[in-house]
């Protein structure tokens, strides 16, 4: 599996966002790194990416659907929540998280239209693509037996043991806690705006005896420690950790999980792993479809350049076929027919060429000989010879005639060298 890129946005939009690495198994690799939104987009690479909004932007419930709704339950969530939505529901996105085994509770995510489609705005203008969008809130850790809370900045977010994080302002701490003692704390995630229900809420919650885990960073712990402390006897223990990088490390932890609600559904999907896939290698298909181009033109362009010299190889044959061949007009098929006639001379042992064998054979014979001139004529070789005396060309002579050739001297005169002649020779039955 991929690493995780974490992206978490601020409550104030002005502010820097903040972002870490992690493994697949939600270890941190670095530190936490901030600034805009463009810096963390060189990370995005190869990564899978985890996008946090604010979680005061998120409500988080569990209503009770039946099991059996089926295809019905996108549309019969809304209307399960409809008394603790202040927004018309056309406003409002709806993502729904994985049902506990057949327990009729589904875990949901709630958040208007207008700051998710915002948030999408900023991911999309730094080049970034999230994979996955939870609210911070949702990913802080869950313990089957001790409530979990965590103190930074302005808010504070509890969840009780089996219930959906609640989250409310700084100043909100000591209700805060309250949720953290009771039981069967309301499945809600509450605003600035809902104090009051808060209240509410925390005071129908029953009193316990359960640890509390407390996640905070120092100058918070500063602030409200002594809070914590004057709570500290309703509980069954309060552990604090204090968080020095901030509690992105703390909330990559729970990616594995895959517990959290991924707001990114329907039409807010993200595009299929195919899809995404088909972009990234799009740029390599066009240049590899470019490559295929020149590569078929300069194979054109390279048959043409053959052709041309095809044709001049022809018109080169058959030039050649009418100078070898004088009165045969038709040249087709000149190569084949040149070949058959080269070779029937060859085979005969007639002709010039068979002649020129035998001059040479006689040659070696007779030694002292030399070839002064060649003469061939009408299929007669006329030869001028020079040998040490007569007695040596008249061998010369009887070396053709017992080769099967005639032959006869014709001339013949003393010569400072020797003895000159001349011997014509002719195929026997030309």
């Amino acid at each position: 599996m991929a690493d995780w890129l974490i992206i978490r946005l601020p409550r104030d939009p002005e502010a820097d966002a903040s972002w870490l690495t992690a493994d697949s198994d939600g270890n941190a690799l670095g530190t936490t790194q901030g600034g805009p939104l463009t810096l963390a987009a060189v990370l995005a690479a190869s990564r899978r990416v985890c996008v946090l909004v604010p979680g005061t932007d998120v409500l988080l419930a569990e209503p009770d659907v039946p099991v059996k709704a089926g295809a019905k339950l996108q549309q019969l969530v809304p209307y399960a929540l409809e008394e603790q939505l202040a927004d018309d529901i056309e406003d409002l996105h709806f993502a729904l998280g994985r049902r506990a085994g057949e327990s009729g509770r589904i875990p949901v995510a709630v958040v208007a239209r207008k700051p998710l489609e915002q948030w999408l705005a900023q991911l999309r203008t730094a080049g970034i693509r999230a994979d996955v969008m939870y609210a911070d809130s949702d990913l802080l850790p869950r313990n089957p037996g001790q409530a979990v809370a965590l103190l930074e900045d302005d808010a504070v977010v509890v969840r009780a043991p089996g219930a959906a994080p609640v989250s409310l302002p700084a100043d909100a701490l000591d209700e805060a806690l309250q949720f953290a003692q009771g039981s069967g704390v309301p499945a809600v995630t509450l605003t600035d705006e809902s104090s009051e229900t808060v209240r509410e809420a925390a005071a129908a919650g029953v009193t316990g005896t359960r640890g509390l885990i407390l996640y905070t960073g120092a100058a918070e712990w500063q602030r409200c420690s002594a809070q914590v402390e004057a709570a500290r006897a309703h509980f069954d223990g309060i552990k604090v950790q204090l968080l020095a990088g901030g509690p992105l490390a703390l909330f990559a932890r729970e990616l594995p999980g895959g517990h959290a609600v991924n707001l990114l559904q329907g039409s807010y999907a993200p595009a299929s792993s195919g899809s995404a896939g088909w972009q990234a290698w799009r740029v390599a298909a066009m240049l590899l479809g470019a490559l295929l181009l020149l590569h078929l033109a300069g194979r054109t362009v390279q048959l043409q350049v053959l052709k041309k010299h095809e044709r001049q190889v022809d018109a080169s044959i058959r030039d050649t076929f009418h100078t070898a061949m004088p009165g045969i007009p038709d040249a087709s098929d000149a190569r084949h027919r040149m070949e058959q006639r080269l070779g029937v001379t060859r085979g005969s042992g007639t002709g010039l060429l068979g002649a020129l064998q035998q001059v040479a054979q006689a040659s070696a014979q007779v030694p002292g000989t030399q070839v002064q001139a060649l003469n061939y004529h009408g299929g007669a070789l006329e030869m001028k010879l020079s040998a040490a005396d007569a007695a040596s060309l008249d061998r010369v002579s009887q070396s053709f005639r017992n080769a099967g050739w005639q032959a006869s001297l014709t001339s013949g005169s003393n010569a400072a060298a020797g003895y000159e002649g001349r011997i014509e020779v002719r195929a026997n039955g030309s």
